[in-house]
């Protein structure tokens, strides 16, 4: 297969990961027969673990690995979560190749989880440190979109700075029958524990106040 990462980006990249501060792991999640993408997404987190001694990949199958698909609430192919340098999930999902427009999205999410954090304001932090119920973000996106990486990181972000909440990342055409669920016509889609639904790339302040008012 040919390689998604031109030497161009490479180079790039390789510059990029060498602020990482600590390892991070990618836990991806194939499967056999009728996956869209999967042998994509695996060829596209495998040339990023080429790119840094610090990122890490680990493959398991939907199917056969079940008890790993638990851990980390994987019901659909392809999906990776990324885990900190303790081996830790902090609610950081994709499902769905982040390529095109999207590596601006994954990309980010592999620095901030090694601890190059997003500075966000005092005030911002101690309210979202509050949020003491499970909260799913799910960003629907297309890789043609230029707007769905800012939505999908300020989900990621928030996931972070919280453990009740995980926010990840829909490919809306991979997923096509959870799209025509949360009828996705738009995207960026923003779904909130299945029945809070923004379009568009909201200020990280929405997301908040949407999630405060659950």
């Amino acid at each position: 297969m040919q390689k998604m990462l031109n030497e161009e980006i490479q180079k790039q990249l390789r510059q990029v990961f060498s602020e990482m501060k600590e390892d991070v792991t990618m836990v991806l999640f194939t499967e056999e027969g009728e996956c869209y993408s999967c042998a994509e997404t695996m060829g596209l987190l495998e040339e990023v673990e080429e790119l840094s001694d610090k990122i890490h990949l680990k493959k398991f199958d939907l199917n056969k690995d079940v008890e790993e698909a638990k851990k980390y609430n994987i019901e659909m192919t392809p999906s990776f979560v990324l885990l900190n340098s303790k081996g830790e999930y902090e609610g950081v999902k994709f499902n769905g190749i982040p390529a095109g427009h999207e590596i601006n999205s994954f990309i980010p999410a592999l620095i901030e989880m090694s601890g190059v954090k997003q500075e966000v304001p005092a005030d911002f932090e101690a309210r979202v440190a509050k949020i003491d119920k499970p909260v799913n973000i799910k960003v629907f996106v297309t890789l043609s979109c230029p707007h769905c990486p800012g939505a999908v990181q300020k989900a990621h972000v928030l996931a972070m700075l919280n453990k009740n909440i995980e926010g990840e990342m829909i490919e809306a055409q991979t997923f096509h029958d959870l799209s025509n669920r949360f009828n996705v016509s738009g995207v960026p889609k923003i779904v909130i524990n299945d029945k809070i639904e923004l379009v568009g790339n909201q200020p990280i302040e929405e997301f908040l106040a949407q999630i405060e008012a659950l």
